[in-house]
């Protein structure tokens, strides 16, 4: 259900742009779809993630900037800014903070080496600058049918690759063994409300 939560906003937007060729009403879509997503979580007293955090106020200031300036434009930027966030987030976090917010994440799933962290932190961050640029690249020399048929298949194919490449690294690295992997009989800690 999470996972259909995740993509429902997008989906609505390309749905809703290919029907009726309306990048405004399909940005209007996409702006209540992503306030529905928050409500869906809280509703399932799930923690809003800061991605999905960063996606709402995104979508929010450059969908409204695209609605009451009618520029298209502010809504193309949008997945270039989110990505540009992230990745500054992931390297600022690193840099700044000396931590590894994809530690933080994934730390209870996977128990990796610190160069591990590092260039999967990395990683990331330059999977979310290059999905950012081509989205511009893609925005500025492409009609809008070829963007919004990019920002649904092009963008999730980009982030399919960059998980094929994370474990494929930690494949190659010899990482994805038990010794990595939390132990199944370890008890399980249940959140408290």
């Amino acid at each position: 259900m999470q996972q259909l939560l995740d993509y429902a906003a997008i989906l609505a937007f390309v749905v809703v742009y290919f029907i009726t060729r309306d990048i405004f009403l399909a940005t209007a879509v996409l702006m209540g779809g992503v306030t529905l997503q928050v409500v869906g979580y809280l509703l399932m007293k799930k923690p809003i993630g800061n991605e999905l955090k960063v996606t709402f106020v995104a979508s929010m200031l450059l969908g409204g900037m695209t609605l009451i300036l009618r520029d298209e434009t502010f809504i193309q930027w949008k997945p270039s800014i989110v990505n540009a966030i992230l990745a500054l987030t992931l390297v600022g976090g690193h840099l700044i903070g000396r931590t590894f917010f994809i530690k933080k994440m994934l730390g209870q799933v996977l128990h990796l080496p610190d160069s591990a962290w590092f260039t999967l932190t990395y990683g990331w961050a330059l999977g979310f600058t290059f999905a950012g640029a081509l989205n511009l690249w893609v925005a500025y020399n492409f009609d809008m049918d070829t963007w919004v048929t990019f920002r649904f298949a092009g963008l999730l194919m980009i982030n399919i690759t960059m998980l094929i490449a994370t474990f494929t690294y930690l494949y190659a690295k010899g990482l994805l063994n038990e010794d990595n992997l939390p132990d199944p009989k370890a008890p399980k800690h249940e959140d408290k409300p």
